[in-house]
């Protein structure tokens, strides 16, 4: 989009309270049949992507192949990224800059759990408390990617959103489905909360993102429940949460004195947290990744650079490298901050259906599960969120991206859907440690 509109859309924001009365409609949603729970339903996809396909956020969004607007200063698209599909958006303004693919029905895996987060985060105060017994973890699948849960244990909801967030837990989510009363209800409740969203390539059959048939969605879907959950203090602080302390298992001493230490855990975005072979991202900020059997590889994050916020979904590369589906993704945000301002769009993110009713300056923390003081966040401690990067001394601090000050949604003229402007600004000087 030419930078005048650009600038004139942001103008907007100081008549948003104004705009916002007058109720406009979100944009109608086209969507492709849902999936159906028939064998034909299957998460392993076909080896092309449909020849026609949602359009939802725009036309040439439902086209199969490549969709970008080059023209003279606009960059070339990095031409060894091998993802069946993927999305690159302004986070801001919705703008899709670039897409391949991006309404193609694809297996999840674990980035699904964004959705998760988003739809139960405001459900429970972080403080609560609940001793897990062996229902909760109940029906989990084989080979899931666990935290360490163990029954009879006491967890707080803030323990169980870090093994989430950092380790994919599948047992931190079957004990949050359980207290949300059970798998079928938070099912039930994701599947709503994406319609809400518009997400309509989604169906969700296991809330973990485990490989199920019929379970589906796509790289467009996945960017709209980044953009949703980014909005929430918690999912912001949790997605961009590098390492934490969590509960271990409660052991007698010789004694008979009971104690019950903790272990560290890591966050498996290594963009965020780094590896060997991918450096940590300049400005990353979350969100979260995925690997099964039928989705190879997912991936959605947000970066910030340069006063520009974008986000990237990245689905299955092809190409067997180690890590690819980071580098793919690192390539693409290369891309976009170079294209911001310079590309027309191919579409957008449209706005959830509630937006219209949305009132600017309700809830300004964009804090889910409690108030907006900082009592019911992941800290609890009301001090400012820090870096989304290791801290420098190698200890077990762990970094957060400078919060967003929003959270408020903004109606503006064609009832586009804005978020507030200050997106997460990764402060890599100061550091703080958190249990």
């Amino acid at each position: 989009m030419p930078a005048p509109k650009k600038t004139a859309r942001r103008s907007l924001l100081v008549t948003s309270a104004v705009l916002s009365s007058l109720a406009l409609a979100a944009p109608v949603a086209v969507a492709a049949p849902k999936p159906s729970d028939s064998p034909s339903a299957s998460a392993s996809p076909s080896a092309t992507p449909p020849a026609s396909m949602s359009s939802v956020g725009g036309a040439r969004l439902g086209r199969p192949g490549t969709q970008v607007n080059l023209a003279s200063g606009v960059p070339v698209l990095p031409k060894d990224v091998s993802a069946r599909s993927w999305i690159v958006a302004d986070a801001e303004s919705g703008d899709v800059l670039a897409a391949h693919n991006a309404h193609w029905r694809l297996a999840p895996a674990s980035t699904l759990k964004m959705l998760f987060a988003d739809t139960l985060l405001p459900k429970f105060p972080s403080d609560t408390k609940h001793k897990v017994v062996p229902a909760d973890l109940a029906g989990i699948g084989a080979g899931s990617s666990m935290v360490g849960i163990k029954e009879e244990e006491t967890y707080t909801v803030h323990d169980l959103w870090l093994g989430v967030f950092l380790r994919s837990g599948n047992d931190a989510v079957h004990v949050l489905s359980a207290m949300n009363g059970g798998v079928e209800n938070t099912v039930k409740a994701m599947n709503e909360h994406a319609e809400e969203l518009q997400a309509l390539d989604t169906h969700v059959v296991s809330p973990d993102g485990y490989d199920a048939e019929g379970q589906v969605s796509s790289a467009y879907d996945l960017t709209l429940f980044a953009r949703s959950g980014m909005q929430k203090k918690d999912f912001r602080e949790y997605a961009s949460t590098v390492r934490a302390k969590f509960p271990g298992q409660t052991k007698k001493g010789k004694k008979g004195k009971k104690t019950r230490e903790s272990f560290e855990i890591q966050n498996t975005n290594r963009l965020l947290a780094g590896d060997s072979d991918v450096p940590v991202y300049q400005g990353i900020a979350g969100v979260k990744n995925g690997n099964t059997t039928n989705a190879g590889a997912t991936f959605t994050g947000v970066a910030e650079r340069g006063g520009k916020v974008l986000l990237v979904t990245v689905m299955n590369p092809e190409k067997p490298e180690h890590n690819e589906v980071y580098k793919e993704t690192a390539r693409l945000f290369d891309w976009g901050f170079k294209a911001a301002g310079k590309v027309q769009p191919v579409g957008e993110l449209v706005p959830p259906k509630g937006a219209a009713q949305a009132k600017p300056g309700a809830n300004p923390s964009g804090e889910a599960g409690g108030s907006g003081d900082g009592g019911s966040g992941t800290t609890g401690t009301g001090s400012k969120p820090v870096a989304g990067a290791p801290a420098a001394d190698g200890s077990s601090g762990i970094g957060t991206a400078l919060g967003i000050t929003g959270g408020v949604l903004v109606l503006l003229a064609g009832a586009a859907f804005l978020v507030n402007r200050r997106w997460p600004l990764p402060d890599l000087v100061r550091r703080r440690t958190r249990p």
